[in-house]
């Protein structure tokens, strides 16, 4: 095979059908500017929006051609067109919200939940049987797994290009915007951000045995919060370490020169790849990048190059893998089900915290 006829499948599958009827709960910055961006280049039907803010949702509307806006979420989902519920709302409201979804299972057929799906795996779990229940399919909106680059990482780890994964690692320097909601919450950054980095390992390489993390807080932020600064390593059965640096100080501020960025870099036996990740120059966009070399093809990089970007292009592979779903009575890609092992590695993550060891999955199930 000659390097031009390899296959980075960074474009996600589509649904034969595009026309699902989706009403979206939330109308701020990742609704209206990512999901619904996502949403009308890839042809998706979104009918109806929602928020608790009724002028953010007539905006949202407006900008995007979506003929009902409802006052409250409650009456969306009780609209009987609506087929799909895309929910951006806080991690702990979406209970609540699903318990009422699942009660209109005669019309509403699959859901799209925000990441974290819940503020704990035990919650989350419980989201995760409801909609089971009810018959009601469920996906989780992962999107860093349709970041191009990691999906570009991920076929190539298919293909057998680096061998055997010895390392992988994930080295963020960058500062998230933390929502309002957070500061009510004690998880933060591994919950809220490092989520993103457990799930793509998750995603490349599958579970691992055991977790160590360590964190400290962060000096900006001056609200409560168990973890800020972030590391954390997953051990695989093989002997595979995946760890995750997130530094979220990252820039002491005004005086001192910005080094903003998040790295990658994958280890095998066979082969290295390295890749950056475009979020931190958002609004600018800034396509992720990938380069390998690989034993199968000796003395060179390999470094394919894409248009497209995290934000907002993932998000359109996150609402395909629900609608495929749908259509074909499978599970979604990103089921909720699936979740529920991200999950239990974040409550994982805090539990070393707190008690300053290890933790082996098999303790918290």
């Amino acid at each position: 095979m000659e390097i031009k006829d390899i296959d980075f499948k960074i474009e996600p599958v589509m649904p034969e059908r595009l026309d699902f009827r989706i009403g979206c709960i939330g109308a701020g910055f990742i609704m209206s500017d990512c999901h619904l961006v996502a949403y009308r280049d890839a042809g998706f039907n979104a009918q109806a929006i929602t928020s608790l803010s009724l002028n953010e949702s007539e905006a949202a509307a407006a900008k995007h051609n979506i003929p009902k806006v409802y006052k409250t979420w409650q009456e969306l989902i009780k609209d009987p067109e609506i087929e799909i519920i895309d929910i951006a709302i806080p991690p702990h409201l979406q209970l609540s919200v699903i318990r009422e979804i699942v009660k209109q299972n005669d019309h509403i057929k699959g859901v799209l939940c925000q990441k974290p799906l819940a503020i704990n795996y035990k919650e989350a779990k419980l989201i995760v049987e409801l909609c089971e229940e009810a018959g009601i399919k469920l996906g989780v909106n992962s999107n860093m797994r349709y970041d191009q680059s990691i999906r570009a990482l991920k076929s190539i780890l298919n293909k057998g290009y680096l061998g055997e994964p010895i390392l992988g690692t994930i080295e963020m320097r960058a500062i998230p915007h933390w929502q309002k909601f957070l500061e009510n919450y004690d998880r933060l950054e591994i919950l809220n951000m490092g989520i993103h980095h457990i799930d793509s390992f998750r995603y490349l390489f599958g579970d691992p045995e055991r977790i160590t993390a360590l964190t400290r807080n962060d000096p900006r932020t001056i609200f409560k919060h168990s973890d800020g600064i972030s590391q954390y390593t997953l051990q695989y059965a093989d002997g595979l370490m995946a760890t995750s640096l997130d530094d979220v100080w990252a820039w002491p501020g005004e005086g001192t020169e910005k080094d903003i960025y998040i790295k990658w870099r994958i280890e095998g036996s066979d082969g290295m790849a390295k890749g950056t990740i475009g979020w931190p120059e958002y609004p600018v966009p800034t396509p992720s990048t990938l380069d390998f070399t690989s034993r199968q093809f000796p003395d060179q990089w390999i470094r394919p190059r894409w248009d497209k970007v995290w934000f907002p292009d993932a998000f359109q592979g996150t609402m395909a893998q629900l609608l495929i779903a749908v259509e074909s009575n499978s599970e979604p890609e990103i089921s909720g089900k699936d979740n529920l092992n991200t999950m239990l590695i974040i409550d994982a993550c805090y539990l070393s915290i707190k008690e300053q060891r290890t933790i082996h999955l098999s303790e918290l199930v």
